[in-house]
């Protein structure tokens, strides 16, 4: 048995007399697209009880076992209640049949702490889920349990290892085991690739989505900065942060939008919603969206022979859906780096005292000093392989009020944005940016820390607007992805031209969506 998607229809071929028993589902179930599983669960073919309960015994062999690949940090102990709930269920819940994973910064009810990865944080435990994640539990997903991700996503030490905390260890890449899979959202990409759940729940700042996603071989996309809300979230940067979906399709991601995007009172930057937004965003997709549209390859991120001819054929399959490819240069791109480097200290100094103190627990930490007196005073366990030099430096930063920040954000927002996208997009007549969105993965080092070559998710990453990575090949056995990259609030216009391109490329018997693993 083989699933496919063709051009958006999630197809199966199941008797109707299947008897499905926990724990003997078949891999293509598991590495199906989310789609593909709900439309199994509506056509009676399979409960979601099953499918948590295959993904829980999945989890136990791969992950806590066998080539532990270590993407998750905790499983819900209600997992297999929720599902039963969603089962019994009457009414109408569009995502029924979605089993999630969450990245370990964001809220989430039933008995596991939030803990950024950060051992200061292992008793944070909540009672109510961040409103993104509520959100989604409403619609009939099932929070599986939280995925491990670097360490206070990676703002701690200058030297840090993506896919490492001090809660829970080292997440490798299942593609090749000794390879990073870049973070923050380390856990949550590694998870999805792995086949341990439908999707995954990540969060960016600068890249924290989009290079999970591509190493690993999946789809991952960073909304434009305040349409979903951000409340109950771990931050780093209000003028950056964001949850993103990752998935192993495009559908699935704006599925997934459609329901994680709104307003919420707990978030101002929600207020900035148009008025008139479309948030139907699995109904914005055709397989016609790149008929005559233009395309601006970002130049500079082609580093390789390999990477050249992976992006040419990329190139061509673009083409042959109707695209018209011009090359361009995005200005300002290298001018970010100080000044966006200075407002994520100044915001995380502000924004993870307001978390703390938000979530006062017996014994635990109430600010940023008092977590690098903790970090100190803990170095063996904390700190065994990188410091804290980030969060000394954030510390001796002044607050939000200061003249040096403000200025800092003021211009690196406008050259990203203004002077930076919005202004290269209508000068070459643009419906969009693209690039390939990261290296092929690194071999991880615990001595020198990450080697990854950046890719060109910082302006959008600093202006806020949308970033899609849909998989565009591999490279020695590792994945690659192309970045799909748009104006402010043209989420469902990126997801589009991604979906467009995602069904033109996948191959005949092997979808870009189903990966290839050493341990299938």
């Amino acid at each position: 048995m083989r699933v496919f998607e063709k051009l958006g229809l999630a197809l199966i071929c199941l008797p109707t007399s299947l008897a499905l028993a926990h724990y003997t589902l078949p891999e293509d179930i598991l590495f199906g697209t989310m789609g593909f599983q709900q439309q199994a669960v509506a056509a009676g073919q399979l409960r979601v009880e099953d499918l948590t309960a295959a993904y829980l015994d999945r989890i136990k062999e791969i992950d806590r076992a066998g080539p532990r690949i270590n993407a998750m940090l905790a499983i819900a102990p209600d997992a297999m209640d929720q599902a039963r709930k969603v089962d019994a269920a009457k009414d109408a819940l569009p995502l029924r049949g979605a089993i999630l994973v969450v990245k370990d910064n964001i809220d989430m009810a039933g008995g596991l702490p939030t803990t950024a990865g950060s051992r200061a944080l292992a008793n944070n435990l909540v009672t109510n889920d961040a409103p993104v994640l509520s959100r989604l539990r409403k619609a009939g997903a099932v929070m599986l349990g939280k995925t491990n991700l670097s360490e206070w996503a990676n703002f701690r030490s200058t030297r840090s290892i993506s896919g490492w905390s001090s809660v829970g260890g080292q997440t490798v890449n299942p593609h090749v085991l000794n390879r990073s899979a870049c973070g923050s959202s380390s856990g949550s990409g590694a998870a999805v690739a792995a086949g341990l759940a439908s999707a995954a729940l990540g969060t960016e700042t600068d890249g924290s989505v989009t290079c999970p996603a591509a190493v690993n071989g999946i789809v991952g996309f960073k909304p434009t900065v305040g349409l979903v809300s951000r409340s109950g979230i771990v931050p780093i940067s209000a003028s950056q942060d964001t949850a993103g979906p990752m998935t192993r399709s495009v559908r699935d991601a704006a599925l997934l939008m459609s329901v994680m995007a709104g307003r919420d009172e707990t978030d101002a930057a929600t207020r900035a919603i148009p008025a008139d937004f479309d948030f139907d965003f699995p109904g914005q997709l055709s397989v016609k969206a790149l008929e005559g549209k233009r395309l601006g390859v970002i130049s500079g991120y082609v580093s390789s022979p390999a990477m050249e001819k992976t992006f040419a054929r990329a190139r061509q399959v673009l083409e042959a859906a109707g695209a018209v490819i011009v090359e361009v240069e995005l200005p300002n791109e290298n001018d970010l780096g100080d000044d966006e480097y200075l407002v994520l200290l100044v915001e995380f100094k502000a924004g993870l005292n307001a978390y703390l103190e938000s979530h006062q627990r017996p014994g635990q930490v109430r600010s940023l000093e008092e977590l690098i007196a903790f970090n100190e005073a803990n170095a063996e366990s904390v700190m065994p392989r990188f410091g804290q030099e980030i969060f000394i430096l954030a510390q001796e930063q002044a607050g939000l009020d200061d003249a040096d920040y403000l200025a800092a954000r003021e211009r690196s927002q406008r050259l990203a944005g203004p002077e930076g996208i919005d202004a290269v997009m209508p000068e070459h007549q643009l419906d969009a940016l693209i690039a390939p969105t990261w290296d092929p993965s690194w071999i991880i080092d615990p001595v020198n820390g990450d080697m990854g070559n950046g890719g060109p998710g910082g302006a959008p990453a600093v202006a806020g607007y949308p970033h899609l990575t849909v998989p565009m090949g591999m490279i020695s056995g590792l994945p690659v992805g192309l970045s799909f990259i748009g104006g402010r609030f043209q989420d469902g216009k990126i997801l589009a031209l991604g979906y467009a391109y995602e069904i033109r490329s996948h191959e005949a018997q092997r979808p870009a969506y189903l990966p290839e693993v050493p341990y299938r």
